[in-house]
């Protein structure tokens, strides 16, 4: 009997949503269905939350009732602990889908001996399960359980049991236990005994937070291995797994303007791809929040969404600035066109950046979105932390179809080619604003370094801010080099001069060809006049020429039939006379 592929393929092991936006996506799934996962962390990870958005989650979303034991807080503490997030736990108890039970567990009343065992807390999670139907199980935290127990076997011995014992109900359960110093947890076992294992960390880097989860373990499935960045917030946990980065958008062929109609001249005259991103760098000053402006009142213009997030400004200074380049950005609020969200990078650790993007992304639902400047994030977290912020940030709004645009500012001793956050290789357009010192003066200069997929201008264009929004203009290119600024106006007036006296030059000439010309045609007509006098005269004198020659020939002829008659007559009179 032969054996196919498909026989040997082993069964997909069976997951349970775990309630949190984007540990799915780190766990491949979810949790292992029917069996017990432990969420391991020091105080205040997040662990308790985690295990009740598990369960509340499971009732409203997936019909799964579940239950919750506490060793530690009470049932009135976690009502209203969990309330800020809109978790009405009363209501879940009143409508059958979730059971609560706070257990007391006093170490001083603990007596260590060979007939320790759990039956009473068995007794109690099976009442529960059995009285609400429960999928899920939620123990927080073992430590409680075991803290007055100093004898490790018996410790091993009753966790392996409780562990075993919960697979044996088929419920999916979450068990979260406090870190240890050189464990994962303080007792060092419930890691070996489960089958999947969280790590939440919460640290403090240079005076900011930040949260991070990871999958130390998970038996029967593959699973995402970094760490990836999680946020608690009045919405509960959300994780933002790098693992979400992929490369499969579908690519736009529509283009879309920039707002500054020589720019879209110079990017194949329609502008740049609808969903891509562009990138505009540039040291301070040189025009990159104008920009942003012109792409984000372009795309009012259109009657599209636009979502403008500074780092740097508060709206209410945008708007003033931009005013003063010829830009009503308030109209496009009032029309709810253009929303902006201003926050100090400083104010937040990185994930929250993130998450905060996100949840105004998928609010406002925008076309066009504006970071500016991108680069102020690395003051939120390292440089890694930024770059892996941005890919995950440009890849999520390219799967959406949205056009982003990015500004990061560049310091002066830095390569102008490069960006500080590492993220013009994931770009589609990159623009690049410069500083050109001349002549005393500084002026700024745009061109385009790259743009994927269309023909663009190679060349610099001197880049002013006027009080009809932003010009570009050719610089001068010649034997002197590039000029820009007044060195350009200088020379473009000289040119202009010369080109003045040049046609004056060629008028005259013009002129002078005008007066030959006309005396040519004057000599010409003398000359005809004098031709056809003349010629009559000849004429005349052939024509009398010929008359009296004719005449003459007539006379010639009359004479000689004159002679010939004479002859004639004479010879008949001889004849006569001789007879």
């Amino acid at each position: 009997m032969s054996t196919t592929n498909s026989d040997l393929t082993a069964p997909a092991l069976e997951k349970t949503p775990s309630g949190t936006s984007g540990l799915d996506d780190v766990l491949h799934g979810g949790f292992p269905t029917g069996r017990p996962s432990l969420v391991c962390g020091s105080a205040g990870a997040g662990k308790t939350l985690l295990g009740m958005q598990f369960l509340v989650r499971g009732a409203l979303e997936h019909g799964e009732p579940g239950v919750f034991i506490a060793f530690e807080e009470r049932l009135e503490d976690l009502r209203a602990n969990v309330a800020s997030l809109g978790f009405d736990l009363a209501d879940l108890e009143h409508r059958g889908l979730l059971s609560i039970d706070h257990v007391r567990v006093d170490p001083t009343e603990i007596v260590e001996n060979g007939e320790y065992d759990l039956s009473g807390l068995f007794l109690r999670l099976e009442l529960a399960i059995d009285t609400v139907g429960a999928k899920r199980v939620v123990i927080d935290t073992l430590e409680t359980l075991f803290g007055g127990l100093q004898n490790a076997n018996i410790v091993r011995a009753e966790m392996k049991r409780l562990f075993d014992w919960l697979k044996e109900k088929g419920v999916t359960a979450i068990i979260t236990a406090e870190r240890g110093g050189d464990s994962l947890t303080r007792n060092g076992l419930e890691e070996y005994v489960s089958d999947c294992v969280l790590v939440l960390d919460h640290r403090v880097v240079n005076q900011i937070s930040t949260r991070r989860l990871r999958v130390v373990k998970y038996r029967g499935s593959a699973h995402g291995t970094n760490e990836y960045p999680f946020l608690i917030n009045e919405h509960g946990i959300t994780v933002m797994p790098v693992t979400n980065a992929g490369l499969s958008h579908v690519a736009s062929d529509e283009r879309v303007s920039t707002g500054v109609d020589a720019l879209d001249e110079m990017l194949g005259g329609d502008g740049v791809f609808r969903g891509s991103t562009v990138l505009l760098t540039g040291t301070a000053g040189s025009g990159k929040s104008s920009v942003a402006a012109h792409f984000a009142d372009a795309a009012c213009r259109r009657g599209e969404r636009a979502l403008y997030f500074s780092f740097e400004e508060s709206p209410h200074q945008i708007i003033r600035n931009m005013r003063s380049i010829g830009l009503n950005l308030e109209q496009w609020i009032e029309a709810g066109l253009l929303r902006f969200a201003a926050s100090r990078p400083t104010s937040h650790g990185i994930e929250t950046h993130l998450s905060l993007i996100h949840r105004n992304v998928e609010d406002f639902e925008p076309t066009v979105v504006v970071l500016d400047p991108a680069s102020n994030l690395l003051s939120a977290g390292n440089r890694q932390d930024a770059h892996a912020l941005l890919l995950r940030l440009v890849d999520s709004l390219k799967s959406k179809g949205i056009t982003a645009f990015l500004t990061t500012l560049t310091a002066g001793g830095e390569a102008i080619e490069g960006t500080n956050v590492e993220i013009s290789s994931i770009v589609d357009t990159w623009l690049l604003l410069k500083m050109i010192e001349l002549s005393g003066e500084r002026n700024r200069g745009l061109y385009i370094l790259k743009s994927r997929g269309m023909p663009h201008s190679n060349q610099i264009r001197e880049f002013n801010l006027t009080d009809d929004g932003i010009e570009l203009v050719d610089v001068y290119t010649g034997p002197e080099g590039v000029l820009t600024g007044s060195a350009r106006t200088a020379q473009e007036a000289r040119e202009l001069a010369e080109k003045a006296e040049r046609r004056d030059r060629i008028e005259q000439a013009r002129r002078a060809l005008e007066r030959l010309e006309r005396l040519h045609k004057e000599r010409l007509a003398t000359v005809e006049d004098q031709y056809e006098s003349e010629a009559a005269d000849l004429r005349v004198t052939i024509r009398s020429l010929e008359a009296e020659d004719a005449r003459l020939e007539s006379d010639r002829r009359v004479m000689t039939r004159a002679r010939q008659g004479a002859r004639a007559s004479r010879s008949g009179d001889g004849s006569q006379q001789q007879r």
